[in-house]
């Protein structure tokens, strides 16, 4: 990367998990002038379908249409928590070194278990890159990002609040279009729930959260802690 400081950090367990769950929020704030980046724990090898050199080329090509940074490490697929410590300690890291603002996870209610795991070392991280006393042989003091975060990747959570990506939803479509090998269905691939038109649903979800708020598309984000309103009456 070619900046200290991040604003935004996406975290996802494998490539195309951000994308699907807030790759509209990330277009946006990006256009905005925000640094924004995606950090992938593994490189999803036992996919049912593609590769992992594809993949890799596929994320890249997603990177560049979200105007997003994007940071590969190489835990194991399925097997986050038989690494949990290191891999703790790898998102500590990225997270001292680019002092993100606002961190994202995966919401830990999802059906593939991976994106449950990768929530919880989320969360583990980001308490631990604040205390000075964690990993003091890191090369990076330690530091907290204000904010952490939950987008959804499968099925349909009641979100603690939406973001307006009525103007993203090509972008982001767009990029889920650049991960062929996986929402396609090749000569030699096999049926997955990605290839039963998923990006159609994920547009579905997105016009219907939208909808709700009086919005053509929207994402929508968990919380765990209570939001700060400062305007009831638009004063």
């Amino acid at each position: 990367m070619n900046f200290k400081q991040l604003d935004m950090l996406a975290i996802g367990a494998h490539p195309d998990d951000v994308e699907i769950g807030m790759g509209g929020t990330l277009a946006k704030y990006a256009s905005k002038g925000f640094k924004t980046a995606i950090l992938n724990l593994t490189k999803a090898e036992l996919s049912s379908n593609g590769t992992v050199e594809g993949r890799q080329l596929e994320a890249d090509k997603a990177a560049k249409v979200l105007q997003t940074e994007r940071i590969q490490l190489s835990f194991q697929d399925r097997r986050l928590f038989e690494s949990k410590s290191e891999c703790i300690l790898a998102i500590v890291n990225v997270i001292r070194k680019y002092r993100p603002k606002v961190v994202f996870a995966p919401n830990s209610n999802d059906r593939h278990p991976d994106h449950g795991h990768c929530s919880v070392l989320v969360k583990e991280a980001v308490f631990s890159a604040g205390i000075k006393k964690f990993a003091p042989d890191s090369n990076f003091v330690a530091y907290r990002p204000n904010y952490l975060y939950y987008y959804q990747i499968n099925g349909m959570i009641v979100p603690d609040f939406v973001i307006d990506i009525s103007d993203f939803i090509d972008k982001k479509l767009k990029a889920l279009s650049c991960y062929e090998s996986q929402f396609t269905k090749g000569v030699t691939g096999v049926d997955t729930p990605l290839t039963d038109g998923y990006i159609e649903k994920v547009r579905g979800r997105e016009h219907l959260l939208g909808s709700d708020h009086g919005l053509a598309y929207a994402e929508g984000f968990k919380s765990e802690k209570p939001l700060l309103m400062t305007s009831l009456l638009g004063e």
